[in-house]
């Protein structure tokens, strides 16, 4: 039943979206007042839960977002011009989508899914607009990449706190999980490009509108940053959030050198400090005016607002579906099984995150649910590291409207609900299908 509900609030929102023509937003926090409703939660709890929401959604990302935005303005109006024809000049367009697959690899091994998708974008759709491509041809393999990164790899909170959990090695989860990535990303990147561009043409348009990227301007080579600092400031977070990562397994926690580290290498901070930086860079050593970047910072958040808003609706959605009681309803089904524990990890997993819509979560809950698995395998088994594995596959697979990424993929892309679906949920379905497959072929080896 408690999944069931979870449906009729899916297709409640579907409904007012597109027949209703429903501001999603509005969409998003009415869903969540019904399902809250039909689940019995306290009418009295269902606004704090709402608030709770939409507050843990956007206290997470706001901030990143907001200096995201104002990074991505900058670089994609001055330096990302530079980088792009580097990249085309360097690889050409056969192998371009190799190259977006390895810069949003290293990026992607630092940031999270968001975090990178707003710094790597901007970048993409100038090369998109520089080789006369769809967005969608280059957006996929990027996407796929960013989330393969996002599930599997340590340093990421989720592979990271599961590893411990399980009781896996760390190092072995790192290897393991580069390993099982590489065919991963080459299903759910280049392959699957292929595939829903045979399928399903009409998500790859040219010269669409994205108003959240801001309007495309013209630029002569000359006038843009040099390649050396472009790169820079783009990649300055990855830099020093990996640096900060690194430090943290050097060094005692309560060394103050580590602790400075630590400080500056935090996400929040690490993006205000590079969006000073780019400032500088791709603002007042261009001769800018700090007016006109002012203005420029400005209307990059005005372009985001509206999304904003959208994403801390899911939010809310999710809590509901949290507080509802939709994760223990589910761990019950499994709670006597005798499947294949790297199976049963991805089931319980992949439920959960259709269910609950945060991948993190779903991971977080269905490493809690499977430990006795694990531990019956001994501490640092290889079981355990594959069981990880196989929860990271499962905790982005089928990502829909109760997923924040999901409505970022939308807005971002400029697709419509019904175009999100049949792209951005099919995509994660098929990772989450190829990753979980990347599992077993390990284990037939190690």
């Amino acid at each position: 039943m408690p999944l069931l509900i979870v449906l009729i609030g899916v297709i409640i929102l579907i409904f007012m979206i597109v027949k209703l023509k429903m501001n999603t937003f509005v969409g998003l926090v009415i869903t969540s007042f019904i399902v809250g409703l039909l689940l019995g939660l306290p009418l009295t709890k269902i606004p704090q839960t709402i608030e709770t929401g939409i507050g843990g959604q956007l206290g997470h990302l706001a901030i990143i977002f907001g200096f995201g935005s104002m990074l991505g303005k900058l670089v994609s109006d001055a330096g990302g011009y530079r980088i792009a024809t580097a990249l085309i000049n360097k690889f050409g367009r056969r192998w371009i989508q190799v190259t977006v697959i390895l810069a949003s690899f290293i990026i992607g091994l630092a940031l999270f899914f968001e975090v990178g998708l707003v710094v790597v974008l901007p970048i993409i759709f100038i090369i998109a607009r520089e080789l006369d491509m769809p967005l969608m041809y280059l957006g996929i393999p990027m996407a796929a990449t960013l989330n393969v990164t996002h599930a599997f790899l340590p340093p990421h909170p989720a592979p990271t706190a599961i590893t411990d959990i399980l009781g896996a090695n760390l190092g072995h989860v790192l290897l393991l999980g580069i390993l099982a990535a590489i065919p991963t990303i080459i299903i759910a990147g280049p392959v699957y490009n292929w595939v829903l561009q045979k399928v399903y043409p009409r998500v790859y348009r040219k010269n669409i509108d994205i108003s959240v990227l801001g309007e495309y301007k013209e630029f002569k080579l000359e006038e843009t940053p040099k390649f050396g600092i472009s790169v820079l400031t783009a990649m300055m977070p990855v830099i020093l959030i990996a640096v900060a990562t690194i430090c943290s397994f050097i060094f005692p926690k309560n060394n103050p050198v580590n602790e400075f580290i630590q400080f500056i290498g935090a996400p929040d901070l690490a993006m205000l400090l590079l969006l000073i930086f780019a400032i500088f860079t791709m603002g007042l050593q261009r001769n800018q005016k700090m007016e006109d970047i002012s203005t420029s910072l400005a209307d990059s958040i005005k372009q985001i607002s509206v999304m904003l808003l959208i994403i801390g609706g899911g939010g809310a959605f999710k809590q509901v579906l949290v507080d509802g009681g939709i994760s223990k309803y589910i761990s019950g089904l499994f709670a006597q099984t005798s499947i294949s524990p790297i199976l049963a990890a991805w089931l319980i997993t992949a439920l959960l995150r259709m269910s609950l819509g945060s991948s993190t979560v779903a991971a977080m809950t269905a490493a809690g649910l499977v430990v006795p698995m694990a531990h019956q395998f001994g501490s640092n088994s290889i079981m355990a590291t594959l069981m990880v594995l196989s929860i990271g596959a499962g905790s982005v697979f089928c990502g829909h409207v109760n997923d924040a990424g999901f409505w970022m993929i939308k807005e971002y892309f400029g697709l419509s609900l019904k175009e999100t679906l049949l792209s951005w949920t099919t995509l994660t379905s098929v990772l989450a299908l190829a990753g979980l497959g990347a599992v077993y072929a390990i284990s037939l080896f190690v």
